[in-house]
């Protein structure tokens, strides 16, 4: 069967292929070969530029440029010409060598010095520093701007339901009331902290050679100081050189970045699903899409399909993330295999990330807060009062307020007639009992209008 987003076997490369396109030229075997393609011209003209490397003479700027250029402009027909060289040499790294040599080979001056791509290189300082490329790329580009479009409309319906008082459920039970504002404020904070951390996360590489020692740089070169040379190579691909290595740069940074974005997608996860709830209970309507159909026999249903599809893609990304989390801090002895396969699944596993977030930012956008519900609930629970009642008891020390409070409302559902009648019964102080009767559940709220508002003032990308 012809390969199309129908017979595709990931939904990734089918179902949501329209939504991935940035990603896919990032992080697919293409963005791959792009990626060890432009390190391997910038390795051949970081050696063109030591003095000390004096069988390579320094290439001129313009070459350079048409040299960056090329890599720069790499389309389908340079893969698929990486692909035919591949067919041949059973390896994909030493294909993209010869690529670029052959593009080297159409410089009469670079023609002489082709053997200086991949100089002392092993496969793996080509392939570590184009997957951190890639990565970065991935962060910078696709995942950050996904993130803060989330951020962006938590933080305008923070402010916008600020004084939406609400009835909250500790166990699931009625509970201090606060406001919608102040709820989605706490997510908007949330993911702003984890996704800083992912935003500054280290992205390593190293260029030392078959097990990180430069043993043929210094039997080519012995006089030149390698160590610093190959971290200042690492540096200028704007990367942070990791000086201790076996072949392989041993991915410590990888967990970190994949646990960064797993913390971002828990936070998520946890909104998807109180979001879900906060519909399931009429707190939030959703806007009806004109066409779309909600349930293929009960013509009434509008679903939370958005925060349903979040979520299950989110649990998707997690999986794979752990798993590469895990993984890839692992090699036995200076090099085994294993990594290779599993980091080709860097893709799939933003890619859940992504189809995640595009969810969450749908159903975001489809939420109408219903204020009568809210009001509904706060008018019924006027028990969640009964913990201001107490506290202020302590205050005045007066004896056993707990327990006295405790005694008419555990269990209880209490309206305003039946909490006036709590407040007769205390023999309260007359200011203390001026205050707690001036109370709803509505007003009932603390600093939670001030809380919410307070989102605005946060620098959410510091």
């Amino acid at each position: 069967m012809k390969l199309t987003e129908l017979s595709a076997l990931s939904p990734l490369d089918g179902r949501y292929r329209g939504q991935l396109g940035t990603l896919a030229e990032i992080a697919s075997e293409f963005g791959l070969m792009k990626a060890r393609a432009r390190v391997e011209i910038e390795w051949f003209l970081f050696l063109s530029a030591q003095p000390g490397v004096t069988d390579l003479p320094t290439v001129d700027s313009a070459t350079a440029a048409e040299l960056r250029g090329r890599i720069g402009s790499f389309d389908a027909k340079d893969a698929a010409r990486i692909k035919e060289i591949e067919r041949t040499t059973n390896h994909d790294v030493k294909a993209v060598e010869y690529f670029v040599k052959e593009q080297l080979a159409g410089f009469e001056t670079l023609r002489p010095h082709v053997e200086f791509v991949h100089f002392a290189a092993t496969s793996e300082d080509i392939n570590n520093l184009a997957y951190a490329l890639m990565l970065r790329r991935v962060r910078d580009e696709v995942l950050l701007p996904a993130i803060d479009a989330i951020d962006e409309q938590l933080a305008a319906l923070a402010d916008r339901y600020a004084t939406a008082a609400m009835l909250s459920r500790t166990h699931g039970q009625a509970a201090s009331p606060t406001t919608m504002g102040k709820e989605l404020a706490n997510f908007a904070y949330r993911l702003r902290r984890q996704r800083n951390q992912l935003a500054h996360s280290q992205i390593h590489g190293k260029m030392n050679g078959a097990v990180g020692n430069f043993n043929a740089h210094r039997a080519a070169y012995p006089d030149l100081d390698w160590p610093q040379l190959g971290n200042a190579f690492v540096t200028t691909l704007g990367l942070v050189a990791n000086p201790y290595t076996t072949q392989i740069e041993p991915h410590d940074y990888l967990a970190e970045y994949f646990h960064a974005l797993m913390r971002i997608n828990q936070v998520l996860l946890d909104f998807d699903r109180d979001m879900w709830a906060y519909i399931a209970i009429d707190y939030f309507r959703q806007r009806k899409v004109e066409g779309e159909t909600g349930s293929s026999t009960m013509p009434h249903k509008v679903n939370p399909i958005d925060f349903e599809n979040s979520e299950g893609n989110l649990g998707v990304a997690n999986a794979l993330l752990s798993h590469l989390a895990e993984k890839l801090m692992i090699s036995r002895w200076q090099r085994d295999l294993s990594d290779s396969t599993v980091l080709r699944n860097l893709g799939a596993a933003v890619g859940h990330c992504v189809i995640a977030y595009r969810s969450a930012l749908k159903g975001i956008g489809k939420l109408e807060l219903n204020d009568s519900a809210l009001k509904f609930d706060l008018d019924a629970g006027w028990e969640v009062l009964a913990e201001a009642v107490q506290t202020v008891m302590r205050r005045y020390g007066m004896d056993q307020p707990y327990e006295r409070l405790k005694a008419v409302t555990r269990g209880e559902r209490l309206d305003a007639v039946r909490f006036a009648a709590i407040l007769d019964a205390l023999a309260l102080p007359v200011a203390a009992k001026a205050q707690l009767e001036a109370l709803t559940p509505a007003t009932y709220t603390g600093f939670a209008v001030e809380l919410a508002r307070a989102l605005r003032a946060i620098d959410g990308r510091h």
